[in-house]
């Protein structure tokens, strides 16, 4: 049996990444290249003339031309942190390498720091990976599958119904040669043709032919111009429908990296996050060793997130 390339990468080691993250200098020089890579910018006036001083142990780069100081994570996803940047890298390093994620609990022990620290910490983290990977449509060959977050509440509805299920739909890319390429994971309300063919105009190219097992919502795809094939299940298993095996694998791998890091936690408030930070794993899966550095280069380059925003549930759950 041929060994799995993507299983068995080497990936990035622990000592190679202290090796070259594990002072605040390092991290602060890594953070000044991804924010300023053809050197700094005054976000005021635009000019590159500045001094390089230090408040409160951060680096600030006030302005020669106008005096507007800047400090080096104002503006980015370290936005007013008190961590230290060696903590945040730490995190970012943690949350890319773990086969199934890390939750906040697992976390907070290795980073050495509250579990209240530990859960904004990686809300942020997984939020970026969410925002990064949103723009990108799907297009060539999507099958699609719909599915639910979580189990059953005791004494609560049960079924799809359930009061802590989270509605949400799986798609995924293809390759010419049959394996998966890309996967993008969608929280609904529900399952209706409107909200399918809202949630369609954004992860899918108007060019995507689109498979499903048939459910009648995902006919509403042909409204933006996919081509919508549906597929009889017919009581079959998912593996003995083609059409439809490899996202049905992408949503096993997804159920057990929800099994392996999570006893608990909010999936209908925070759904959109955890199932975001899946396919960006997922769709970054063939350099691991790559994925620290993409992931701070994400932070740097996307906007603050502070706590009261972090903890508002998203629009679509």
């Amino acid at each position: 049996m041929s060994i799995n390339r993507v299983q068995f990468q080497v990936g990035l080691s622990l000592p190679e990444f202290l090796a070259q993250f594990g002072t605040e200098e390092q991290c602060e020089s890594f953070l000044e290249q991804a924010r300023w890579p053809a050197g700094y910018r005054c976000p005021k006036c635009g000019s590159s003339e500045q001094y390089v001083l230090r408040s409160r142990g951060r680096k600030v780069f006030p302005c020669r031309a106008c005096h507007h100081q800047t400090s080096l994570i104002a503006g980015t996803r370290f936005h007013r942190t008190t961590l230290p940047l060696t903590v945040w890298f730490l995190a970012i390093y943690l949350i890319s390498q773990a086969k199934t994620g890390l939750s906040a609990w697992a976390l907070k022990r290795p980073l050495g720091v509250r579990y209240h620290t530990a859960w904004l910490v990686h809300h942020k983290r997984i939020h970026t990976m969410t925002e990064r990977d949103s723009a990108t449509p799907l297009d060539g060959t999507v099958p699609v599958e719909d599915a639910d977050l979580g189990g059953e509440l005791r004494g609560g509805k049960a079924g799809r119904g359930s009061e802590n299920k989270t509605p949400f739909i799986a798609a995924v890319l293809l390759t010419p040669d049959g394996p998966p390429f890309k996967a993008k994971m969608s929280p609904l309300k529900t399952f209706s043709r409107e909200a399918v063919a809202d949630w369609a105009r954004i992860p899918l190219a108007s060019d995507a032919c689109v498979y499903s097992e048939g459910l009648a919502c995902f006919a509403a795809v042909c409204e933006i111009g996919c081509s919508p094939v549906p597929t009889v299940v017919g009581g079959r298993k998912p593996d003995d429908v083609p059409a439809l095996q490899w996202v049905n694998i992408v949503l096993g791998n997804l159920k057990n990296t929800v099994r392996g890091a999570y006893h608990a936690f909010r999936f209908r408030k925070y759904g959109q996050r955890y199932l975001g930070a899946f396919p960006y794993r997922f769709n970054r899966r063939f350099d691991l060793a790559a994925l620290p550095r993409r992931l701070i280069i994400a932070a740097a380059s996307v906007t603050p997130l502070p706590q009261h925003r972090a903890r508002l549930a998203a629009l679509a759950c």
